[in-house]
């Protein structure tokens, strides 16, 4: 009996290359924004090194450009060629801990998604290099063929090249414009929001970059230099912050620290608003997920609590390396991860914590409601697991005005400051706070409205061995005269020069 295996099988194949005319128009449906495909751009110029990024747009010609170009190292020939090629380099490829590239698609697919016509002119040490991709090329020849220059002729921009970097250009802006090439007046406006939507964006995906450093990124658009956006509103005194925390895992280290926005009443409104952006504080609490020092979520508890009004100042900063894109599952927009198991407790315990830090921030500022020294009209009282407002008919300005009217009728008086109490809009109220609990603010008091409750709560005070200075120091911190202390503190003060001194 022969002791040989069976004979080997012959392998079989058959040539499965890919249509170019078909994937490539595939790529351009990845589901980039135009603000997520810039931003994926930027990532190229900051794994080059560079130092100043310019954002450039010609939204009004007849052929609308947009241009990217940096002051990076710049790429020789070959470099070029590889960079424009679809799927460069492998997502299991070992990276430099600065290199923000994942799957080699980004320039590509990015730049498809929003144009037919990418074209990337580069210097490196001077000598000049470029490409262009035209898809309707391809899809004529269905050839992975690219367009190479000679000099810089007739590209938008590359006069700016400097003798190292790189300049990548958007033409053909079909995804960009809207779909509007024949009316070029609203083809300009469709393209100038967009890139104004985007701006937003990159000041906060960037932010780091812009800010950390002895020598911080500049990024500009169309000449204006933009300033980061800083989420965890660390420039204001008020915030608050954790010492940061780490996680050891098997692919890498992962970073934590958690942050308390500053009230919206402690910090101008305008900063407050651009803290929350577009969709409000309620929408951006939650976690920050960076990975090296780009943001890639922005805004999201991945399931590990609900956003609710009483936790939107929680911000919660995570640094993870890009070692650990598998775990985290980074998608090929750099736009989203999700959460590895094994983080997933940790992070369970910083939102308790947060929250209860939230929460505090909200709550002592309510806490004066229900403290004797400041006579509060409304008392706060828990019944039956349940929370009641209503007014209190013993505060001065109501038990005075009650003492002028004649006995008959205090009872009806006493009615109907109940009926206040039993008639507030609570539905709304939540409604209201759920959505912008900022904008909500109490009607202003007219002058004679303030002298009668200073005229009622001044002698009060008094009676109770409450210095006078003390007394000005007590009625500030109370509605109305708070919201409308400089017409508040020169009744106040009258009221109590008129208060004879006891001997």
């Amino acid at each position: 009996m022969s002791n040989e295996g069976p004979a080997a099988v012959e392998r079989r194949t058959a040539d499965a290359t890919p249509h170019a005319a078909s994937l490539i128009q595939s790529l351009r449906d990845i589901g980039y924004s135009c603000e997520t495909a810039l931003a994926d751009i930027i990532d190229n110029s900051i794994t080059a090194g560079a130092k100043s990024i310019q954002l450039m747009s010609d939204a009004s010609s007849a052929e609308p450009a947009l241009g990217i170009l940096d002051d990076g190292r710049g790429m020789s020939f070959e470099e070029l060629v590889e960079a424009m090629r679809p799927g460069t380099r492998s997502p299991l490829v070992s990276r430099d801990m600065n290199d923000l590239g994942r799957f080699g698609l980004g320039l590509k697919s990015a730049s498809f998604s929003q144009c037919k016509r990418l074209t990337v002119v580069t210097r490196k040490n001077g000598i000049f290099s470029g490409a262009t991709w035209d898809l309707d090329v391809v899809a004529d020849t269905n050839r992975w063929d690219i367009a190479i220059h000679d000099d810089e002729n007739g590209i938008p921009w590359a006069d700016q090249l400097q003798n190292d970097g790189t300049l990548v250009v958007w033409r053909s802006l079909d995804r960009l414009s809207g779909g509007l090439q024949h009316d070029l007046g609203k083809q300009a406006e469709h393209i100038n929001r967009a890139i104004a939507g985007a701006e937003r964006h990159v000041r906060l995906v960037f932010h780091r970059f812009m800010s950390e450093g002895r020598s911080p990124l500049v990024i500009r658009l169309n000449g204006r230099q933009l300033e980061p956006i800083d989420p965890f509103g660390t420039r204001f005194s008020t915030h608050q912050s954790d010492r940061p925390d780490q996680l050891e895992l098997r692919n890498g280290i992962v970073e934590f620290q958690s942050f308390t926005l500053p009230h919206h009443k402690s910090i101008p409104l305008s900063d407050w608003n651009e803290l929350g952006g577009p969709e409000g504080h309620l929408r951006s609490q939650g976690f920050y997920v960076y990975r090296g020092r780009r943001l890639i979520i922005a805004g999201s508890w991945l399931g590990l609590a609900r956003q609710t009004e009483l936790t939107k100042l929680c911000r919660i900063k995570v640094d993870i390396p890009n070692t650990m894109d598998a775990d985290w599952k980074i998608d090929v927009k750099k736009a989203s991860a999700q959460l590895p198991p094994a983080v997933r407790e940790r992070m369970r315990l910083l939102v308790e914590r947060l929250a209860a830090t939230s929460k505090r921030t909200y709550q002592r500022r309510g806490q004066r409601l229900v403290d004797v020294e400041y006579m509060p009209i409304w008392h706060r009282v828990q019944k039956d697991g349940a929370i009641i407002y209503r007014p209190d008919p013993a505060h001065p300005v109501f038990a005075d005005f009650s003492a002028q009217l004649p006995a008959e009728l205090q009872p009806a008086f006493a009615s109907l400051v109940g009926l206040i109490g039993s008639s507030v809009p609570i539905a709304s109220l939540h409604s209201d706070f759920a959505g912008s609990a900022e904008d909500i603010v109490a009607d202003a008091a007219d002058i004679e409205a303030i002298r009668q409750m200073a005229e009622a709560m001044v002698p009060r005070l008094l009676t109770q061995d409450t210095d006078r200075d003390r007394v000005l120091d007590i009625l500030r911190q109370v509605d109305p005269f708070r919201s409308s202390w400089p017409i508040a503190q020169p009744v106040i003060e009258d009221v109590i020069s008129a208060e004879p001194i006891d001997e």
